[in-house]
């Protein structure tokens, strides 16, 4: 079983970055997180992808996060990272790391159903 573990998450005004951290463990935690990404869910709405990255490097992003926002890994550490940058208030959201053991498409690697493992969420507020 694999675990995530999100960290980095907290308040900063309009304009202000933040470092996202996904630590992931357990047994067979290098096939189960081919396939990873970012996902937020603000109050009120739906799960949303926000940037995924494959074992190839291969990254994909969310026409709202391009340039402010960079998905990259460890992968000698197994820590999934999300720089953010520029935040805005609508940005605020619990921010959710996900993992999943196989190639995803393209077109469904912000999809939030393709993947299985999930953490817990990190909170990320950005006051205006």
């Amino acid at each position: 079983q694999v675990q995530l573990v999100e960290s980095g998450g907290g308040s900063v005004q309009a304009g202000g970055s933040l470092r996202l951290s996904c630590a992931a463990s357990g047994y067979g935690v290098i096939y189960s997180t081919y396939s990873m990404g970012w996902f937020r869910q603000a109050p009120g709405k739906e799960r949303e992808g926000v940037a995924s990255l494959d074992r190839d490097g291969r990254s994909r992003y969310a026409d709202s996060v391009k340039g402010r926002f960079t998905i990259s890994k460890d992968n000698a550490k197994n820590i999934l990272y999300l720089q953010t940058s520029s935040l805005k208030p609508e940005n605020t959201a619990i921010y959710y790391c996900a993992a999943y053991s196989t190639e995803i498409q393209l077109h469904l690697r912000l999809v939030a159903s393709m993947y299985i493992y999930w953490g817990q969420g990190t909170q990320v507020t950005v006051s205006s």
